[in-house]
């Protein structure tokens, strides 16, 4: 089994991590009632999706 020689400094395990950050949601805007929501998901402000009524507005 493999076993490292000297151990990783601070700069080169943090460079090896720059790519592990998580990235914000993009959100797009609901053509019905022009909130914001996440893209492909009923909408959760009028219950929409794709121009259609998924959950009536009474449960909403």
């Amino acid at each position: 089994m493999a076993v490292p020689k000297k151990k990783t400094s601070k700069s080169k395990k943090n460079m090896r991590r720059s790519h592990d950050a998580i990235s914000t949601p993009g959100f797009s805007v609901c053509s019905q009632c022009q909130e914001p929501k996440l893209p492909h998901r009923v909408c959760p402000h009028c219950g929409t999706y794709k121009g259609k009524e998924i959950i009536s507005s009474d449960e909403v």
